[in-house]
């Protein structure tokens, strides 16, 4: 096979979606498997995009009043007995160091799956005062849950993300900060990522452990799965109970506070190339993109090319643009197809007959599509063509999501559905049963509910619906 066919090796991504995510991840050197089984290593193309993620959202998170700190890797085992639910959900993945320094430690420690406990011991010690509230911390970190069937992104047994926790006065200040973060994600997931997000309640079944309500942000992927892109939990009282963390009122009283949780993690990176990747590879939104252009000469011994490219990446770099300029030896098709498979959103190319028109020819990597660029200003109009390629791909991915969104009015209805690569959005009484039910018969979860939207019966039994439930099978 030449080098100018190596695309060739991605798997179809239509007969075998689960493979070509695999090839995709590796063969654009995203990322490598880790020597531990389920962990990977994140390559700097790969770190690169998470860098470009952690950018956008730290603007976020400041600009809502929140600062960043940093909390130990390991935890004592003895915090997560404290909050029955929390330890009740986590203890099937959490790694536990024994031994350290040769000898038997006196209480195992967690590598944390999560920081909800240690967080909580420490709130309980800085909060004294009502002056003291509200308190709003994020992290950036990495955590360790040990999971059976791993995915590089998707799943494994490492990953990095942040998380951010916040102690209140009351219940309502609690409240509206689990729904700001929520927003704050979905802003973040359709303007930076280009990606439409469903977001909204989870049931009690789907819930964080430890928290009173979880609320999700669903994005659909290019086989009509689900991936949960991000959570934020109204935590309430339960783990100021656990850990004490009171503080003293105007009144002159002890009182407990509210807290909350919320995170997303590397998995937005899956996210990002199974929402928009096709059979050439990544496509990547110019906002996250390592690189947001790629300049290929042609012809590049002749004349005055490489001058004239130079003189473009520097254009545009000094524009703001992330840029290079692949001055390689390799064939201009062996670099089509590398670029085009690392998703980057625009490809400049330019030989002498171009330089003589005073034009570049731009393709864009997400429609596939061509159109001549005058070399004159020619970093204004890239800037304003990548502003168009990010909300395009936006729009046309809220197309593709819209079009596969289906009701349905029992359990046959919703198989059919998820076969279908949908979301189906079905009635429910609000029974436990009833939800596992459809779990058993249509391998679908209950990802949100649809608010705003009503129902006139459950699926399965039939009763009166409580509400409409959006469900999918997911990653």
């Amino acid at each position: 096979m030449s080098k100018d066919n190596f695309v060739e090796q991605i798997a179809d991504i239509e007969a075998d979606f689960p493979q070509w995510y695999t090839d995709v991840v590796l063969k654009t050197k995203l990322v490598d498997y880790g020597p531990v089984k389920g962990t990977m290593i994140i390559r700097p193309y790969g770190y690169a995009i998470w860098e470009n993620i952690q950018r956008e959202l730290d603007c976020r998170f400041k600009a809502t009043g929140h600062e960043n700190a940093y909390f130990p890797l390991l935890i004592p085992m003895s915090y997560f007995t404290k909050e029955a639910e929390h330890v009740e959900g986590f203890a099937p993945e959490v790694a536990v160091v024994t031994h350290a320094g040769g000898e038997e430690l006196a209480e195992p420690l967690a590598i944390r799956p999560t920081s909800e406990t240690i967080f909580g011991n420490m709130y309980s010690k800085w909060l004294q005062s009502y002056r003291d509230l509200p308190i709003k911390i994020n992290q950036w970190a990495n955590v360790m849950r040990w999971e059976k069937t791993t995915r590089p992104f998707l799943r494994t047994s490492e990953f990095l993300w942040q998380e951010g926790h916040t102690a209140h006065s009351n219940e309502q200040e609690a409240v509206d900060e689990t729904l700001q973060m929520l927003e704050v994600y979905k802003e973040f997931a359709e303007n930076v990522l280009a990606i439409p997000v469903i977001c909204g309640r989870k049931t009690e079944k789907e819930k964080f452990a430890g928290a009173v309500a979880t609320y999700g942000m669903e994005a659909m992927m290019k086989d009509g799965k689900s991936l949960q892109a991000g959570t934020s939990h109204y935590l309430g009282q339960n783990f100021s109970k656990a850990f004490d963390i009171k503080y003293l009122d105007k009144d002159g009283a002890q009182k407990l506070a509210y807290t909350t949780s919320w995170g997303v993690s590397t998995r937005l990176i899956g996210a990002l190339i199974m929402a928009h990747g096709d059979q050439r590879g990544l496509v990547l939104p110019p906002k996250v993109a390592p690189l947001q252009v790629v300049i290929v000469p042609i012809a590049a011994k002749k004349g005055n090319v490489m001058e004239v490219c130079g003189q473009i990446q520097q254009t545009l770099q000094a524009a703001g643009i992330r840029v290079k300029l692949d001055d390689t030896d390799n064939s201009p098709g062996w670099k089509f197809n590398e670029w085009e498979m690392k998703g980057v959103p625009l490809r400049i190319e330019l030989g002498p007959r171009d330089i003589e028109d005073g034009k570049a020819l731009v393709f864009r990597r997400d429609t596939l599509e061509k159109c001549p660029v005058a070399l004159d200003g020619i970093q204004t109009q890239i800037a304003l063509l990548l502003e168009k390629v990010q909300k395009e791909m936006l729009e046309a991915a809220r197309v593709r999501r819209d079009n596969k969104i289906v009701y349905a009015e029992d359990v046959d209805g919703i198989l059919k559905g998820v076969e279908g690569g949908n979301f189906v959005k079905a009635g429910w009484c609000g029974c436990r049963e009833c939800e596992d039910k459809i779990k058993a018969q249509t391998a679908a979860t209950a990802r949100v509910y649809a608010e705003g939207e009503i129902a006139e019966k459950c699926a399965v039994c039939g009763k009166a619906a409580k509400h409409l439930i959006i469900y999918a099978r997911a990653y």
